[in-house]
């Protein structure tokens, strides 16, 4: 079974003539173990999308399943307990607490989803070590480099075994070589850990970490390739985002 199927997905913002439509009719469908890159210029859609999928705002029109439960269907505890369960998210600021620890930040989701602490410490000390920060789970954001933050941020979403991890711009506070080790790693998190990733960047040289594209352009979907070997050049995916 598919982990999102998006049928028919609109959003639009305001109404009469200030309406806005961000989204118009985008229909999609994401396998176990892809790891999929959503590009386009700004103000696409991309990140409506990625919000409408993980359940943060609601499509004007359209349904997303995650996992078969239709997220239109739910009302807001129901859907609040189901993104602490069934999704994973990476932001591009991170979104760490600063008075908690690299452990306690990773355990945060799972305590309030009511696992005893010490179980939700234990089992995000292993997501930490698993992302290479084994030596830094008691050290706060502050005592970490920007890449160290987003493993921890990583670590976080991977604690509650989600059935989907969505990433918006996860690089984008990064330099380019940070940039290039979060990339590897959630290329390592969908192929080796067989994780579903569903990641917007603006950075084509990050997208070429995912094995499928999609392209937006004006609320729609332009292109939707699967690689079948190394991803295309850059330079070809650059070409593809201004067209």
């Amino acid at each position: 079974m598919d982990i999102v199927t998006a049928t028919h997905l609109s959003k639009i913002y305001g109404r009469g003539e200030a309406a806005v439509t961000a989204l118009n009719d985008v229909s999609l469908t994401i396998s176990p173990g892809e790891f999929i890159a959503v590009m386009g210029p700004s103000g696409c859609g991309k990140s409506t999308l990625l919000h409408l999928i993980g359940g943060l705002d609601r499509p004007s029109s359209g349904s997303v399943k995650i996992d078969g439960v239709d997220l239109t269907t739910l009302d807001d505890t129901r859907l609040t307990e189901l993104r602490r369960r069934k999704i994973g998210f990476i932001f591009q600021f991170f979104n760490l607490i600063p008075v908690l620890s690299a452990v306690e930040n990773a355990a945060l989701p799972l305590i309030l989803d009511g696992v005893k602490p010490a179980q939700a410490r234990e089992r995000a000390a292993e997501w930490l070590s698993r992302v290479g920060l084994d030596n830094r789970r008691s050290h706060r954001p502050s005592e970490l480099s920007g890449g160290q933050q987003q493993r921890v941020a990583i670590a976080r979403a991977l604690a509650s075994e989600p059935a989907l991890i969505l990433a918006d711009e996860p690089t984008g506070n990064l330099d380019s070589r940070a940039g290039d080790d979060i990339a590897s790693l959630l290329r390592q998190i969908a192929g080796e850990w067989n994780r579903t990733i569903l990641m917007v960047t603006h950075d084509p040289r990050i997208a070429a970490s995912a094995n499928r594209m999609v392209f937006l352009k004006d609320g729609t979907v332009v292109d939707d390739t699967r690689m079948t070997a190394q991803p295309a050049e850059p330079l070809v995916l650059e070409a593809k985002v201004r067209a």
